[in-house]
C-alpha cells in the first residue's frame, strides 16, 4: 500500500466513495465515472503530488497519474472498496449521458483491462514472426509453436475475455459474459460447417449464408466468432437485460442456479440465430469501409490521424478508434488505423527532446529526462501533459511532426498485423505472418524516425521553448489613435491578504494529511475567530463547491489560490455555509464570499481550521508574513511568480 495516502486523497477529491459509480485504469490514467462530477476537486488533484492532470471525457473524469497508474488503481480499489460494489445504474448517477460520451465510456471500459495483456501477446507473436524471418527457427519447430500459443491465445479466445469486462461493465454476472463468450468459440460448432447445407438463406446477396443446423427448427448461420469483438460484446448487453428481468421474477430461494440457467438458455442460442450473424455483417462492414477509406488517399488519412491523434488521446476520443482496428484484424487479418498513428508518439518523444535541450529552466529539463525516457516506450501522457502541451508551441510541432510521419506510413502502406506493443515495441506489430519484413515493416521504421528528428527540430529551432510569456498591454496615443505595444515584466509579485479575523498556524500543524504536506498547495492555516470570509484579493471566482466550504479564485496575475473552511466540512452538505458570490464572478479584495456558523460546525464535530494555499506553486512561491493574530485585510503571504 506505497499509494494509500494517494489513494485517499484521490477518493475525498473526486467527491468520496459514495460519488463513485465505477473507476477502471488505463495505461496512465485512473478512468472514474461519477454520479456527480461538480462534487469533485479537479483543481485540488490537479495540484496533487502523484497527479499530472485531470481530464473530463467520454462521460469519464480521468485523472493521470503515470507509469505507476496500476499500482495507484489497486490501491484505490482497496481503499474505496470498489472492487465489492456492483455497478449502479446510470440513472442513479443523477445526470443523463449523452450517446457519443456512453459510447466511449462503454467502449473504454470494456477493453482498457485488457490491452496490456493484449499488447504484451502481440509482441510475442510479432518477435516469434521476426525469428522466423531471421532463419532462427522454422515454423514448424516446437519452440515456434509453443510461442505462437501465447501470442495467439488470447485473441483467439478474445470472445471470453471481452465477456468477462462487458459483464462487468454492463452489470451482469461476470461469468455468465465468459460462458456465451466460450460458447461462440466451442470449437465443436466450427466443424458443422463442413458438407452439404441443408438450404442457403440470403442467397444471391452480400449475406448470402448456408445453413447447416437448426435450432428447435429455426435456421443457424454458423460463424467463424474467434477473434471476433462486436458479437460477444452486444450479446452480453442483451444478456445483462435478460438476466435483470430474470433477478426479478424469481424467487431468491432459488436464483441462484435458476437466474444463469434461464439466462444462458435465453441468450446464447438467440446470439447465434440473431445477434452474431447480424454483429459479424456489421463488422465485415466497418472493415470494409475503412480499408475502401485508407484506399482512397492513404496519404491523406495519415495526415489526418497522425496530426490529430495526440488530441484524440488526450480526449478520450481514440477509445472510439481501438475497437475498429481490433475487429479489422479480426475481419481482415490487419489495420491500417493503428499503423498511421505509430509515428505520433515518436514525434511526441523528439519533442521532448527538443525541450530537454533547449530549455533553459532546470525544473522543466528535470522532468523532461523521465517523460523522455517513457515517450521511447509509447507512454507519452507525461510528456503531453507535464512538458509539450503546457508550453503550447512544442505541442504543436509534434502534431506536424506526427502528420508527415502518418503520410509517409500511409506512402508505404504500413498495417499491423496483431495489437503490439507501444513505442519501440510496436514495431514487432508491423511484421507480415507469412512475408515477413516487407516494405511496411521498413516503412515503419523510416516514418518514426523522421517523426522523431522532425519533432526534435522543429521544437529545438521553432518551438518558443525558453520564450517568456510576456504581456502586452494596448494604449491610445491621443487623436493620432496609434497603438503602441508596451511588455510587462515576466515576473509578477502581489500580496495575498487575510480573507479572516484569527490565529496564523502552519500548514504542518493541521490535522488533513493532504493540505500539511502541502500536496495541495503552499500557505498557511487560519484558525478563525469569526464566520465570515472575504476575498484576499482581487479575481475571479474560479471554483465554488456547491456545499459553499471551499472557494477557489485565480488572481489577476495568475495565482490559483484555493481557501477551505475547516476540515472534511464537505460532509456537512452545504449545512452552516452561505455563499454571497458564485462560479465565474469578478470579486474585488474585502469583499464577502462566504458566512458559515463556526459554533454549530464544531457541534457537528468537525474542525474550523482554514488552510489558505497557492495551487499553483510549480509557478508561483507563497512566502508567510504573519505568524500570529491576523484582521481581514492585513499582508498575509507574499506571491511571486518563479
Amino acid at each position: 500500500m506505497k499509494y494509500e495516502q494517494l489513494a485517499k486523497d484521490i477518493i475525498a477529491n473526486v467527491g468520496g466513495k459514495e460519488n463513485v459509480i465505477s473507476v477502471v485504469h488505463c495505461i496512465t490514467r485512473l478512468r472514474f465515472k461519477l454520479k456527480d462530477e461538480n462534487k469533485a476537486n479537479t483543481e485540488v488533484l490537479k495540484n496533487m503530488d502523484g497527479v499530472v492532470t485531470v481530464m473530463k471525457s467520454g462521460g469519464q473524469y480521468q485523472v493521470v497519474i503515470g507509469n505507476h497508474v496500476p499500482d495507484v488503481y489497486k490501491a484505490v480499489v482497496a481503499v474505496g472498496g470498489f472492487q465489492a460494489e456492483s455497478p449502479v445504474e446510470e440513472e442513479e448517477s443523477g445526470e443523463k449521458q449523452g450517446l457519443f460520451n456512453k459510447f466511449i465510456d462503454i467502449i473504454s471500459g470494456i477493453f482498457a483491462p485488457t490491452l496490456g495483456v493484449l499488447a504484451a501477446t502481440g509482441m510475442i507473436k510479432g518477435f516469434n514472426a521476426l525469428f522466423v524471418s531471421l532463419d532462427l527457427y522454422a515454423n514448424t519447430s516446437g519452440t515456434y509453436q509453443i510461442l505462437n500459443a501465447i501470442g495467439d491465445a488470447l485473441f483467439y479466445f478474445f470472445p471470453i475475455f471481452l465477456g468477462f469486462t462487458a459483464a462487468k461493465k454492463f452489470g451482469a454476472n461476470q461469468f455468465l459474459g465468459m460462458v456465451i463468450g466460450a460458447a461462440l468459440v466451442y470449437p465443436a460448432l466450427s466443424g458443422l460447417t463442413t458438407g452439404k447445407p441443408l438450404y442457403t438463406l440470403f442467397a444471391g446477396t452480400m449475406f448470402e449464408s448456408p445453413v447447416y443446423i437448426t435450432f428447435l427448427g429455426i435456421p443457424v448461420i454458423l460463424m467463424s466468432y474467434s477473434s471476433s469483438v462486436i458479437p460477444i460484446v452486444l450479446a452480453t448487453y442483451v444478456g445483462s437485460k435478460v438476466e435483470k428481468w430474470f433477478k426479478k421474477v424469481i424467487p431468491d430461494v432459488v436464483k441462484a442456479f435458476l437466474v444463469p440457467f434461464f439466462t444462458l438458455l435465453v441468450v446464447v442460442p438467440l446470439t447465434f440465430i440473431v445477434i452474431g450473424p447480424i454483429a459479424t455483417w456489421a463488422g465485415s462492414l466497418i472493415g470494409q469501409f475503412t480499408t475502401w477509406l485508407i484506399h482512397l488517399s492513404p496519404i491523406i488519412t495519415g495526415i489526418f490521424l497522425g496530426a490529430f491523434w495526440q488530441v484524440f488521446v488526450i480526449f478520450g476520443l481514440h477509445w472510439g478508434l481501438v475497437p475498429i482496428a481490433i475487429n479489422n484484424i479480426a475481419v481482415l487479418g490487419e489495420d491500417s488505423i493503428l499503423a498511421l498513428v505509430f509515428a505520433a508518439s515518436f514525434a511526441q518523444t523528439g519533442a521532448v527532446l527538443g525541450v530537454w535541450l533547449k530549455t533553459k529552466d532546470q525544473k522543466l529539463k528535470s522532468l523532461s529526462i523521465p517523460a523522455f525516457i517513457s515517450g521511447i516506450f509509447g507512454v507519452t501522457e507525461p510528456a503531453i501533459y507535464g512538458i509539450t502541451l503546457p508550453k503550447k508551441r512544442p505541442f504543436i510541432m509534434s502534431c506536424v511532426a506526427a502528420a508527415i510521419g502518418g503520410a509517409m506510413l500511409g506512402l508505404f502502406g504500413t498495417k499491423i498485423y496483431m495489437v503490439g506493443g507501444l513505442g519501440v515495441f510496436g514495431y514487432a506489430s508491423n511484421i507480415h505472418p507469412t512475408e515477413g519484413l516487407n516494405m511496411g515493416f521498413w516503412g515503419s521504421i523510416i516514418s518514426t524516425i523522421v517523426a522523431f528528428i522532425l519533432g526534435f527540430l522543429l521544437t529545438y529551432f521553432f518551438g518558443g521553448v525558453n520564450k517568456e510569456e510576456n504581456i502586452t498591454i494596448e494604449t491610445v496615443s491621443g487623436s493620432t489613435n496609434a497603438v503602441q505595444s508596451t511588455t510587462a515584466t515576466n515576473a509578477k509579485k502581489e500580496m495575498i491578504l487575510s480573507p479572516l479575523n484569527g490565529e496564523v498556524k502552519q500548514l504542518s500543524d493541521i490535522s488533513d494529511a493532504a493540505f500539511a504536506s502541502g500536496a495541495l498547495g503552499k500557505g498557511v492555516a487560519i484558525e478563525p475567530a469569526e464566520g465570515k470570509l472575504y476575498a484576499p484579493v482581487s479575481g475571479i471566482v474560479s471554483a465554488l463547491y456547491p456545499t459553499n466550504h471551499a472557494i477557489g479564485m485565480t488572481t489577476d496575475e495568475g495565482a490559483e489560490v484555493l481557501i477551505h473552511i475547516g476540515m472534511d466540512t464537505v460532509q456537512l452538505e452545504g449545512k452552516y455555509f452561505k455563499g454571497h458570490v458564485s462560479q465565474g464572478d469578478r470579486v474585488e479584495k474585502g469583499q464577502l464570499l462566504i458566512e458559515f456558523d463556526i459554533d454549530q460546525i464544531k457541534k457537528a464535530g468537525f474542525s474550523v481550521t482554514t488552510p489558505i494555499v497557492v495551487t499553483n506553486y510549480d509557478q508561483f512561491d507563497a512566502t508567510p508574513t504573519c505568524e500570529n493574530q491576523v484582521k481581514v485585510g492585513e499582508n498575509l503571504l507574499l506571491v511571486q511568480s518563479k
